[in-house]
């Protein structure tokens, strides 16, 4: 329909998509001690999730949220009271700003939540005890033009994720690392 008024539109896939229910902008998993989980939460990952995209001046928020504009046809949550979902600035999702109004935190989260594992002890007692900041929203993507080809949309989205640095020491050196702070010790005795 907006391709027809000469919007520019697209379909939008998400994979790894969160359901945030309570938004809290993480995935919340509760397990007893024994490794079995608990349903204490309608949080969900769906394998994934498609959505629309259309290109809107936005008056209403300010120029900087100008471009794609997410626009989902099969809301899952209430929005001021009615299923609706969007429009969303993919600028205020890339930058966090979950604080706009059309449902802004709920596709942040949908793309870019923190999937935290929970041990639950009681109603007063939880532990963290795993949490995956890159599990969720990966390769967001669009048909290309003229062809059948993926375009990866992720970067408008997210910032790209930091990536672990690991290093490798001898066995000596750590042998003499420790040594170096036990000297610092034994002097501040």
């Amino acid at each position: 329909v907006l391709r027809s008024l000469g919007i520019p539109t697209r379909v939008i896939t998400n994979f790894n998509s969160a359901h945030d229910r309570n938004i809290n902008l993480s995935i919340d998993k509760y397990i007893d001690i024994s490794g079995k989980t608990l349903h204490l939460t309608e949080d969900s990952v769906w394998n994934f999730h498609v959505w629309n995209e259309s290109w809107f001046i936005r008056r209403d928020l300010g120029s900087f949220y100008d471009g794609w504009q997410v626009l989902d046809a099969t809301p899952q949550e209430r929005s001021k009271g009615i299923y609706q979902c969007g429009p969303a600035s993919t600028r205020a999702i890339r930058e966090g700003d979950v604080d706009l109004d059309y449902d802004s935190s709920f596709v942040f989260a949908a793309v870019n939540a923190d999937y935290v594992t929970w041990i639950h002890y009681s109603n007063k007692r939880k532990e963290r005890i795993y949490s995956d900041t890159k599990k969720i929203g990966k390769f967001i993507s669009t048909k290309a033009v003229g062809t059948n080809s993926r375009v990866d949309v992720t970067a408008s989205y997210k910032y790209p994720e930091v990536k672990a640095i690991s290093f490798k020491i001898s066995y000596s050196q750590y042998k003499n690392s420790l040594m170096d702070d036990r000297k610092i010790l034994v002097t501040a005795v």
